[in-house]
């Protein structure tokens, strides 16, 4: 009689096969992504960088002082949101401006309109302002950029130059993520290495399909008149994750979107502890697939993969041991890889190690996704004050 093979061999062999797979797509990437360099490119088309603030008191003169450093663009006007900030950040970013005639500080008060969210109602409200100082005839470029970030001088320029040489609507600069508490390193890699890891960006680019979009909205750059035609924040007035949002909304009209890593060019510690990273996490982490099902569907994908294989290191013997091996060594190489390429640098010790505890981090991501949703049905997802979903 033929023997018949073990449900947990197999499930084995094909997690294993899966996390295969993805450090193949992260070998293609390691070779496909754009990378964004300081090479001191110049800039003539006019260029609005749009910073949406609330609360950002502790962080928001950093930002205004590489804005003031920036080089490269000739046309170049900077609007900080201020969005009804409780704490001190207009009055931080008034002093920070130390009257630079290039920025332009613009504050709201109250909550956002209903059926908007915070960050989408002050994008708008920049890029309205924007639209209304601008030359027709030359539309120029909108950077969005999240008040968290830091950049090098020639950022921006690097950005609006990649942006054209892709003939692109939108470019997402992808910042190096900065990682320091041991929550921070277990979960904030995961955030590239979940695109750069199963989407292979040359057949992204190539493609205008809105299911194979990136973006960060940490660093986005547009092509004003793109972004308009779209129908720009307003068509996304709702969205938790308006990035991922906004750039499908541009691939279904048939615009392109690209990625790009902006390592080193940008940086950006996103939420700084483990109770950031969980309250940052559980507000959005519900909308990433659509519905409750496509976050079971693809939940159970990643635990297959990225699970299973070294609990069979573990408990599995002979050839199963052996599939698991395999499957697990793929995943670290392909964290790494995924990691390397978005800080820019060869993986450090801290880096391997990281890699190394994947499985935490695959654990630590199920545990928020489902946290999420079980906030979102009770209602109890907030963010600086507010409540989303």
């Amino acid at each position: 009689m033929t023997a018949v093979p073990h449900p947990f061999g197999v499930a084995v062999r094909a997690g294993a096969a899966l996390a295969l797979a993805g450090v193949v797509v992260a070998v293609a990437n390691v070779v496909a992504l754009p990378r964004l360099r300081p090479r001191g490119d110049t800039v003539t088309e006019p260029v609005t960088v749009i910073v949406p603030a609330r609360d950002e008191a502790d962080r928001i003169a950093a930002l205004v002082a590489d804005l003031r450093a920036q080089r490269g663009p000739t046309a170049l006007r900077i609007l900080i949101v201020d969005d009804d900030s409780a704490d001190d950040t207009a009055a931080i970013v008034a002093r920070a401006i130390d009257g630079d005639d290039r920025f332009t500080l613009i504050r709201t008060t109250g909550p956002p309109t209903p059926g908007w969210l915070g960050k989408t109602a002050a994008c708008a409200r920049g890029a309205d302002h924007a639209a209304r100082q601008a030359d027709p005839g030359r539309p120029g470029v909108l950077v969005f950029l999240d008040a968290d970030v830091r950049t090098h001088p020639d950022a921006v320029a690097a950005a609006v130059a990649e942006l054209r040489r892709r003939n692109a609507a939108l470019l997402s600069a992808w910042p190096r993520q900065v990682a320091v508490t041991a929550a921070e390193r277990l979960v904030q890699p995961l955030l590239c290495w979940s695109w750069f890891a199963s989407l292979p960006v040359a057949v992204a680019h190539r493609s205008r399909r809105p299911s194979m979009a990136v973006a960060c909205g940490q660093f986005l750059v547009f092509d004003a008149a793109a972004y308009t035609r779209a129908g720009g924040h307003a068509t996304v007035a709702g969205a938790v994750t308006e990035d991922l949002a906004i750039a499908r909304a541009l691939r279904r009209r048939g615009e392109r979107t690209v990625v790009a890593a902006a390592g080193a060019v940008a940086s950006c510690r996103m939420y700084t502890g483990a109770g950031a990273v969980r309250d940052g996490y559980t507000r959005w982490l519900w909308s990433a697939y659509g519905s409750p099902a496509g976050s079971a569907a693809v939940s159970a994908v990643v635990a297959l993969g990225y699970l299973l294989p070294p609990v069979a290191v573990v408990v599995g013997r002979g050839r199963i041991r052996r599939w698991a091996l395999a499957g697990y060594g793929a995943a670290v190489a392909s964290r790494a890889a995924a990691r390397a390429v978005e800080t820019g640098r060869r993986p450090g010790l801290g880096d391997v190690v990281d890699a190394a505890a994947h499985p935490l981090s695959v654990a630590g991501y199920l545990y928020l996704t489902a946290a999420s949703h079980v906030g979102r049905r009770r209602g109890r997802l907030r963010w600086k004050g507010r409540g989303v979903g």
